[in-house]
């Protein structure tokens, strides 16, 4: 069952509560090139991203905040690193929330400048814990960045906003060691009613940033840990967008759009299930209905495992057996099965 959060107004976008998982992901383009950022935004925004965060070195940068935020219509994040001056700037450009870890950015007058204009601008806050970058006086006390140490960095952190009276914050708190996320997400939850921006830092290459991000968000949101959620990844942003579905669908949730299942196919395949597979996943690429589409790789097993999907194929040799709801239909056969298929999709 899903921990019940407060709810914090990120733009347009509400998380926490009983709203659902929202997913973001970052722009990587260099902010000096504000054109580019307009138009990584842009395609960020076309794939589904939820809430986007773009990086604000310096308040000169704000104006990239600003174009980004004119150019879409999703929630824009400004990420701050030690400069107050340039989350003062892009609250001012009206960033719709400051990514920002309070004990970093100086003494309490800077702190309480900050809470100030975001209170006055409505802009939250999210605290973001990295492992592999935790205060001096903890990561002494602890000795390594183990669960424990992380928690107490989040806290820390809320109590210097909280100091102010400021409680429209999120916080993440986040490990590229997936066990020790996971544990590190499991103490605060218990100790804090803040929602929680779920994700694995650092995560490796593609193939190893996916594998751990799933276990490691999927994890959380089958324990009912997380109200939105970024899947850090080393390819492009809409890479990301795309795997924050994929793993809210895997782990059970409502998820706009459909899905294509598929088996791993075995000796018994006499037609090319994965290449239509893959085939029908891309032509279904921007389709928002919400269907199950199955491409099984024979008839033996293929109805039955599938019979959940909407709409499916198992296949023989030179044909394949249509069935809508676990029910065969027809054969379809020829050349064109793959055409045959997807306009029996779009049917539904």
């Amino acid at each position: 069952m899903r921990q019940t959060k407060r709810e914090v107004k990120i733009g347009g976008v509400t998380i926490g509560g009983s709203n659902p998982i929202a997913v973001q992901t970052m722009l990587n383009v260099p902010v000096e090139d504000i054109e580019g950022n307009v138009a990584q935004a842009k395609r960020c925004e076309a794939a589904g991203c939820q809430i986007l965060r773009v990086t604000c070195p310096t308040p000169e940068d704000a104006k990239c905040i600003e174009a980004v935020k004119k150019a879409v219509n999703i929630p824009i994040v400004a990420d701050i690193h030690f400069d107050y001056r340039a989350a003062l700037a892009c609250a001012a450009v009206g960033a719709d929330k400051i990514r920002i870890n309070p004990g970093n950015i100086g003494d309490d007058a800077r702190v309480k400048e900050v809470v100030e204009a975001c209170r006055v601008h409505g802009i939250p806050i999210r605290i973001g814990v990295n492992g592999g970058s935790l205060e001096k006086h903890i990561l002494a006390r602890y000795g390594a960045a183990v669960p424990e140490a992380m928690v107490e960095s989040a806290l820390y952190h809320v109590r210097l906003l909280e100091k102010f009276d400021f409680y429209d914050t999120v916080i993440s708190i986040k490990s590229s060691n997936v066990p020790r996320m996971m544990e590190a997400y499991r103490q605060l939850s218990a100790k804090t009613d803040y929602p929680l921006h779920v994700g694995v830092t650092e995560a490796g290459t593609y193939q190893m940033g996916l594998l751990k991000s799933g276990m490691g968000i999927g994890g959380m949101l089958l324990e009912g840990i997380g109200d939105t959620i970024r899947v850090s990844l080393a390819a492009e942003p809409e890479k990301e967008v795309e795997a924050g579905f994929n793993i809210l669908r895997a782990a059970g949730f409502p998820v706009a759009g459909p899905e294509v299942i598929t088996c791993p196919t075995c000796g018994r395949t006499q037609y090319p299930c994965t290449e239509i597979a893959n085939e029908v996943e891309q032509r279904l690429k921007g389709c928002k209905k919400s269907i199950k589409v199955a491409v099984m790789g024979c008839v033996v097993n293929g109805p039955g495992e599938a019979r959940e999907a909407d709409i499916g194929i198992a296949g023989g040799r030179g044909e394949a057996l249509l069935f809508v709801h676990g029910q065969p239909v027809r054969k379809l056969t020829g050349d064109n099965i793959l055409d045959q298929f997807m306009e029996e999709i779009y049917k539904l």
